[in-house]
């Protein structure tokens, strides 16, 4: 209730302003009476004080200092009964409240300060009713908009119409909840909100208000619940003064119903997508035996089998080693949430599935491969600058079926397992064939040591250059399909030469080199003598 209102009150008729006319637009929220001579410590914010001047009579330099007090405390008004103790209010007193702009206000004879008091409270009482009927029925009114099935929307459109301010909903990583969001500039300057919303969300649930230089407009950001973890604002665009209780009011009846709302929304699309990612992973498990039970349960999930599908499996690259479990799975479950509202927002189709520490993207390949590798490298980026974390990616070669889908998913998680294998992070590896090499190097060394040992023992006993001299004869012959002349043609050395030495070799290994299984063996052992030697 304003100062103002005080004074129009046909219950306390008689009250007029003496000094700071221009402060009656001030709130008042409680009245006071000044019984001692020591009430400025006492003084509270909002206060309207009454009294007699009866300790102010032989000092009247002191009313100056209450009214600096008062002012500065932003109490309300000081209302003084004249002619009792005090004739008038002192020049001095009233040229300092006019400069203050504090409203001084003479007090009618006809009423005791007890009846000022009673009638102020009434009428303060009375204002702060209308506003919570006001408030009541306004939460009604947003409460049948939800029934009814109208939708957020709508009661979007309904709270901007009453507060007359722009208003948008968004998620904790600012994508939009409602379809207000085109007109909302506050996305340029995004690092700005976030820093706002990281404090919001740090310290209380109250709401704060700030502005931005760019743009000279001030905002206000009301949390909303969505989740026991999950947050969304209600982004109210222009000024929205503190005095302004009712469209206050107004706007945590919208946050309150919003949040039912969403909660409800939340809940049911997270059972859809436990019950859509359950059908997924008890597909890659083999669960499902049959390939019609597969292609029914599927195109349930809009997954058609008569598609070509790019499988992507992605993992979180842990930076922290001393994260324990949990930790690291809340840290992928966070990033995974966020991913998926990204990747939602593209222009592909794409199915999002997760699996433990794992995400799983299967892309509706119509375009080949480029469109989604670039997806993908901005996926990156994106947890970069967010998360300042990285993420990596195994990519499937594409395949024409659903039912093809568990062996793209083998491809893309292999493909992940290389990359890993050699110690790379933010890496986006797809899917080949492994050659001899790569299958060897997954054999520990000492292995490979023994086998190599194993199948050249004879050789340990000859002289070393003899021995490389064979060797290298031996590993040509072998390359060669077991031919003469081409073996002897690429060491440039006489036809002769070589069927000394492979005869050599078939004395020293006890073998026929015609022999399939010995010529593996030794091929093997050869290039098991490369990584060795690596």
């Amino acid at each position: 209730m304003k100062v103002s209102k005080l004074l129009s009150s046909p219950s306390l008729e008689g009250m007029r302003v003496v000094a700071g006319e221009s402060g009656i637009k001030r709130e008042v929220h409680t009245v006071n009476m000044m019984d001692a001579p020591d009430i400025i410590p006492f003084l509270n914010r909002h206060e309207f004080l009454v009294t007699t001047a009866y300790h102010l009579k032989d000092q009247p330099h002191l009313l100056n200092e209450l009214i600096q007090a008062m002012a500065n405390q932003g109490c309300a008004a000081l209302g003084i009964k004249t002619k009792r103790f005090l004739d008038s209010v002192p020049p001095s007193a009233l040229k300092l409240a006019n400069e203050l702009n504090f409203p001084i206000i003479e007090l009618p004879l006809a009423l005791s300060l007890g009846d000022v008091i009673n009638h102020t409270l009434r009428l303060i009482l009375d204002s702060r009713a209308n506003e919570l009927t006001a408030a009541l029925e306004t939460h009604k009114h947003f409460t049948n908009i939800i029934l009814q099935g109208k939708g957020i929307e709508t009661l979007m459109k309904e709270l901007s119409k009453i507060i007359d301010c722009s208003v948008h909903l968004v998620d904790q990583h600012l994508h939009s909840l409602s379809d207000q969001q085109h007109q909302l500039e506050i996305f340029v300057m995004r690092e700005d909100i976030e820093r706002e919303i990281k404090r919001i969300s740090s310290s209380s649930p109250i709401s704060i208000s700030f502005s931005l230089l760019v743009s000279k407009k001030t905002y206000h950001l009301f949390p909303i619940n969505i989740s026991e973890k999950k947050r969304g604002f209600l982004i109210i665009e222009g000024e929205i003064p503190q005095e302004n209780h009712l469209n206050i009011l107004t706007i945590e009846q919208a946050t309150n119903v919003l949040s039912f709302a969403l909660m409800k929304e939340h809940a049911l699309n997270t059972h859809a997508k436990n019950i859509r990612n359950d059908f997924f992973l008890h597909f890659l498990d083999g669960t499902f035996k049959l390939q019609d039970e597969i292609i029914n349960r599927a195109k349930e999930f809009s997954l058609q089998n008569d598609c070509d599908y790019i499988c992507v499996v992605g993992k979180v690259d842990q930076a922290n080693p001393h994260d324990s479990f949990t930790q690291r799975q809340q840290k992928s479950d966070n990033i995974f949430e966020y991913l998926e509202e990204v990747i939602h927002q593209t222009t592909v189709n794409v199915h999002f599935f997760t699996k433990s520490d794992e995400c799983i993207l299967l892309f509706e390949a119509h375009q080949g491969l480029s469109p989604y590798m670039n997806i993908l490298k901005d996926i990156q980026l994106r947890m970069t600058n967010r998360f300042n974390q990285t993420i990596s990616f195994g990519v499937s070669n594409v395949i024409h079926s659903f039912v093809q889908v568990r062996t793209a998913y083998h491809e893309a998680s292999e493909s992940l397992s290389q990359g890993a294998i050699s110690k790379r992070t933010n890496f986006i590896q797809s899917f080949q064939t492994r050659d001899i090499l790569e299958l060897l190097r997954l054999i520990p060394e000492k292995e490979l040591s023994h086998f190599y040992t194993h199948a050249f023992k004879g050789f340990l006993s000859i002289k070393p250059d003899e021995r490389e001299s064979l060797l290298q004869t031996l590993s040509v012959y072998l390359e060669t399909h077991c031919q003469i002349s081409e073996t002897a043609k690429r060491l440039f050395v006489h036809r002769n030469t070589v069927v000394y030495r492979i005869d050599k070799c078939e004395e020293i290994l006890g073998k026929d080199l015609k022999d399939p299984e010995t010529t593996l063996q030794l091929r093997t052992a050869l290039r098991m003598k490369k990584l060795l030697e690596a």
